[in-house]
Parts: C-alpha cells; sequence; structure tokens
C-alpha cells in the first residue's frame, strides 16, 4: 500500500492579535507571509499563513487571532511547542537578534546528536524552539537580513505532551504511517518520513497540568497527504479506528479532515494541492485579503470588521 501521510502539512495556533502576530513572525523571524485570509468557520476572524517563499507544506506556521483573548496554558493534551530548523552556523545571528528585539530564551542545550536548541516563546507565549543542524537542505525565505547562512527552513518537529505516550503513538504508527525512530529519556520521535520538518516528538509529562486552550496555544497540528485520493483512503482507517473525522472540507488551499487523537490533540490531515498560487501569484503572496468564492459577498462587511495590519520591514533589517 502506498504511504497516505508524507509528513508535517501545517500547524494552526491562536493569536491575541493581529498586528504584534505579524510584526513577530514577518520581522522579528523573517518568515514569508505567504497568505492573509479569514477563518472559514468564523469569517470576522484573519487567517494568516507564514512559511517559506512558496509556503510548501512542512514550513507553514498559521494563526487565528483574537484580540484580547486570554492566555492558553501549556500542559498535558497539547502541542507545546513548534520547532524550527536554522543552519548549525547560525547561533550568534539568532541570539543577538533575540537580545535586539528583547525576545527572552534559555541557553542552548543538546537534544538529539547533531542537533542544538535554542527555546523561546512570541508575544502570547506560544511555544517555540529553533534547532541548529547542518543536515537540512532546505531553502529558507531570504529577505531582509536574511540569507542562506540564517534563515529559517521550515520546521523541525512539534512536541506534544502526554500522559503516557501509547495511545498517541497507536494513531500515529497505526493510522498515521509514522514510525519510532529515536528516544531519549521520556522523548520519544516519530516521522512518516525521516528527515526534518516532519518530526512528531511524544513526551511522557505525568505531573504537569492539563493544558488550556487560549491565545499562545496551537489550535490543531495538519500532516499532509498527497491528493484527496489518499485522503478518502486515510479518512476510511480513521473511521474503523472509531476517531469520527469530520467530511472532507474545502479549504481553498487544501482539503481537510478532522479528529481528536486519543491523548486531546486536533489533528488535520490536508492535501498537498493545490497550494497557495491558486489565488495570487507567487511574487505576491499575501499582499492582499484573499478571500474564497462563497464569503465574497461578504468581502466589504468583513472589512470593515477587520483590523488593519501592515509591517514596516525597515525596522526588522
Amino acid at each position: 500500500m502506498n504511504t497516505l501521510i508524507t509528513g508535517i502539512h501545517h500547524v494552526t495556533a491562536i493569536a491575541g492579535g493581529a498586528q504584534k502576530n505579524l510584526e513577530f513572525y514577518a520581522g522579528i523571524l523573517g518568515l514569508r507571509l505567504v497568505k492573509k485570509t479569514v477563518n472559514f468557520d468564523a469569517p470576522e476572524v484573519y487567517h494568516l499563513y507564514y512559511g517559506d517563499e512558496q509556503g510548501n507544506p512542512g514550513s507553514v506556521l498559521t494563526f487565528f487571532p483574537y484580540q484580547g483573548l486570554k492566555m492558553g496554558r501549556h500542559g498535558k493534551g497539547m502541542l507545546n511547542t513548534t520547532t524550527f530548523s536554522v543552519p548549525m552556523d547560525s547561533i550568534g545571528f539568532w541570539t543577538e537578534r533575540f537580545k535586539r528585539f528583547g525576545i527572552t530564551y534559555k541557553e542552548p542545550q543538546e537534544r538529539f546528536e547533531d542537533e542544538i536548541v535554542i527555546y523561546f516563546e512570541d508575544q502570547d507565549g506560544l511555544g517555540l524552539e529553533l534547532v541548529f543542524n547542518d543536515v537540512d537542505n532546505r531553502i529558507g525565505y531570504y529577505s531582509g537580513s536574511f540569507d542562506e547562512t540564517n534563515a529559517i527552513r521550515g520546521f523541525h518537529n512539534v512536541e506534544i505532551w502526554q500522559e503516557g505516550y501509547e495511545l498517541t503513538a497507536g494513531v500515529l504508527t497505526q493510522q498515521l504511517d509514522h514510525n519510532l525512530i529515536a528516544e531519549k529519556g521520556n522523548r520519544f520521535r516519530f516521522a512518516a518520513d525521516d528527515k526534518s520538518g516532519n518530526y512528531v516528538d511524544l513526551v511522557c509529562a505525568p505531573d504537569s497540568l492539563k493544558g488550556l486552550a487560549g491565545s499562545g496555544m496551537v489550535h490543531h497540528l495538519a500532516f499532509k497527504t498527497p491528493n484527496k485520493g489518499s485522503q478518502e483512503a486515510l479518512r476510511e482507517k480513521i473511521v474503523e479506528r472509531g476517531l469520527n473525522p469530520t467530511p472532507i472540507l474545502d479549504r481553498n488551499y487544501f482539503t481537510s479532515i478532522y479528529f481528536k487523537e486519543p491523548g486531546g490533540v486536533l489533528f488535520e490531515v490536508a492535501t498537498e494541492i493545490p497550494g497557495f498560487t491558486v489565488d495570487e501569484d507567487l511574487a505576491h503572496l499575501g499582499e492582499e485579503l484573499q478571500l474564497p468564492e462563497w464569503f465574497e459577498k461578504q468581502r466589504a462587511d468583513l472589512i470593515t470588521k477587520l483590523p488593519e495590519i501592515a509591517i514596516d520591514k525597515t525596522k526588522y533589517l
């Protein structure tokens, strides 16, 4: 049987405000805003997508920004940390950048072999890391102060805390084509494709409190599947597991199904196609508000309700 899951597609989180979110991710971190659209389930809220130049699966961190929303809490049953891959020799660049913009960070530490990790958080408390390594050959987005020596290449891994790892691991290995590829202490690393951008780390944290939803927390983790045919086959496997997935939903840039894994984390399976150039050309991704056709008749009303956001990139050179 062909592999139905090929890795991580995107991570979606909740933010406390759109303007500060844009400044942090497109300014300080140097990611590209590849799509400015709305939450298809709540169109009076933005859905902002950040990633590499093309918004390739495995590079895209997205946000639903709700102004003034109460902060959540890291803990069991949550995806607590999203980790980006950067070149090994860029530690000095990033620590100086964090100092310049007043971002508190933990001292570098070794995790697995050939991985040096720095933990930090955004303005809402979203858990983030940089993994410094020389095994990832993906090309990051280059703009301003960023080039091939320091730019974010995409995700490296995500980190989920659970009471125990076995139930979540069962879904990853039996339904989602993952394999256990490394373990160290209470950390178990799984991947459908053993390379940077696809790692799912399950961390056994029985003594931690249960996580709480809110700003600064991940809403869901999306895995990628090649097309709608593989998505339909995958959905059948999830139904057989008794996990009650949604119908296939049109998200304009991909189609999706959603379900909760036994530990409580919301999983999505999204198609790799058609991608973000269906309504904007590559050179102008993220520049204008894009709406699916079923919301176009509401455009004028939505524009009055969505806050204006813009970034002066000269502040982040």
